[in-house]
C-alpha cells in the first residue's frame, strides 16, 4: 500500500525538532512519509537521519517584502505539486499564511498551529488588518486551527476566522522524560536564569535591571543569561559579566545541566507568546518561575504555589518577587519546584498535543477516503 505523505511547514529547525519531535517520530513509526520545509540549521540533519526528507526553504522571519513573499508561496505550491500530500501541517506566522494559501489553492488539507500571534497581529493598527486579511483567506478551508492559548483563540473568534475549526491544546507540551525532576540544588548561592531569544520583548532589560539590583543587595546570588542576540545586547552583557554582575553563556544546545544548578527561571516576556516553552520546560524540571502575568506565561503559574507573576515591563515588581522568593526556606523553593511538576504532568504533557494531531489526521485521512469513494461511484 501506498505511503501516506505529510509536509511540514515552519520557519526554523528548531520549531520541528525541539518541540514536535515526537510527532514526527510516531508519524514515520506510522508509516507516513514525512517532508520538512524549513530554512537549512543544524537540527536538519538529526530529522533526516531518523527518516525525514528535507527540502530547504528560504524565509525572512520577521520582514516584510512583497516580493520576497510572493515568492515564498509560489515556492509552497511548487513543492505541493511535487510532493503531493495527503496533509499539510503549518507552524509559525509565515508558513501558516502562505502555505495555507497554497494548500487551500490546490486543494490540499492542512492543520495549522498558531504558536502565538506576533507583535504585528497583537497591536493594532494596519499591519494587524493585513494580517487578519491574510489570515482569513489563508484559512479559508483550514481543516483544523490548534491555539497554544484561550486568548489568541478569541482573537480569531472575534475576527471571524476559520469558525468551527479551532481547538486550544496546551502548547507544544513538554516532553515528560527529556525534562526530567530534577533534584533541587543545596548550595547556598542562589542562582536564578534566563533562557530565550535575547530581544527586548522578551524582557531582556527588566532581567538586567533585576540582576543589577539584587545582586548589589543580596551578593549570594547569580545571574545567568542563556540564548542568542537578536537584539544588539552582546556588548552590554559582555560588559556586565566583566562586572560580576551576570554570565552570559550564549545559545545552548542542551538547558538541562543549567537548570540543575539553577533555583529559579526567570522569564519577564511581554512578546505575544503561544505557550512559553521555557516554563514548561523549567517547571518540568522542578524549577520556580517568575514570568509575566499575561497569556502564554499565565496559564503556568499557580501564583505562589510554583512560582509568581509579574506586571509587564515593570522591573520594581519583578525585583519584588524576586526578593521574595529569595526569603523562602530551601524547603520552600523546593516544593514549590515539585508543585511546578506535577502541574504539567497533569496539564501539558506532550502526549496530549501528539494525540490531538494524530487524530485530526485522522480524521482528514478518513474523509478523504469517503469522498473519493464517493466520487468513484
Amino acid at each position: 500500500m501506498k505511503a501516506k505523505k505529510v509536509l511540514i511547514l515552519v520557519n526554523h529547525d528548531v520549531v520541528i525538532y525541539n518541540f514536535r519531535l515526537e510527532l514526527v517520530e510516531k508519524l514515520l513509526e506510522d508509516g507516513y512519509e514525512v517532508f520538512i520545509s524549513s530554512p537549512y540549521g543544524e537540527r536538519i540533519d538529526d530529522l533526516v537521519n531518523i527518516g525525514c526528507k528535507y527540502i530547504e526553504a528560504t524565509i525572512n522571519r520577521h520582514g516584510l517584502n512583497v516580493y520576497q513573499e510572493w515568492k515564498l508561496l509560489k515556492y509552497y505550491k511548487k513543492i505541493m505539486k511535487q510532493i503531493k500530500p495527503d496533509v499539510v501541517l503549518t507552524y509559525t506566522i509565515k508558513p501558516n499564511i502562505y502555505g495555507g494559501l497554497a494548500a487551500k489553492s490546490l486543494r490540499i488539507p492542512y492543520i495549522a498551529n498558531i504558536t502565538g500571534l506576533g507583535t504585528a497581529v497583537e497591536n493594532e493598527g494596519i499591519m494587524q488588518k493585513v494580517s487578519v486579511a491574510l489570515y482569513k483567506a489563508a484559512f479559508q478551508k483550514v481543516s483544523k486551527v490548534f491555539f497554544q492559548n484561550e486568548e489568541n483563540r478569541q482573537f480569531f473568534v472575534n475576527n471571524k476566522i476559520a469558525i468551527g475549526k479551532h481547538e486550544v491544546i496546551p502548547g507544544s507540551g513538554v516532553n515528560l522524560k527529556h525534562f526530567n525532576l530534577l533534584e533541587y540544588p543545596s548550595s547556598s548561592i542562589v542562582e536564578f536564569v534566563f533562557i530565550s531569544r535575547i530581544m527586548k520583548e522578551k524582557g531582556i532589560e527588566q532581567y538586567i535591571e533585576a540582576a543589577k539590583y539584587i545582586r548589589a543587595n543580596y551578593p549570594f546570588t547569580k545571574f545567568h543569561i542563556l540564548g542568542f542576540c537578536e537584539g544588539d545586547y552582546e556588548e552590554e552583557l559582555n560588559s556586565l559579566e566583566k562586572e560580576d554582575i551576570l554570565q552570559y553563556h550564549g545559545m545552548q544546545r542542551d538547558i538541562r545541566k543549567f537548570l540543575s544548578t539553577s533555583h529559579c527561571t526567570i522569564h519577564p516576556t511581554y512578546y505575544p507568546e503561544g505557550m512559553s516553552n521555557v516554563l514548561l520546560e523549567s517547571a518540568a524540571s522542578g524549577r520556580p518561575i517568575i514570568t509575566t502575568n499575561r497569556s502564554g506565561c499565565r496559564e503556568i503559574v499557580d501564583e505562589g504555589i510554583n512560582g509568581y507573576l509579574v506586571e509587564q515591563k515593570n522591573s520594581e515588581n519583578l525585583i519584588r518577587k524576586i526578593e521574595e522568593f529569595i526569603s523562602l526556606s530551601h524547603e520552600q523553593k523546593s516544593e514549590m519546584g515539585l508543585a511546578g511538576r506535577k502541574k504539567v504532568e497533569r496539564e501539558f504533557d506532550r502526549q496530549i498535543v501528539v494525540n490531538a494531531y494524530l487524530k485530526a489526521i485522522d480524521e482528514i485521512l478518513i474523509n478523504k477516503k469517503t469522498t473519493n469513494f464517493i466520487n468513484e461511484r
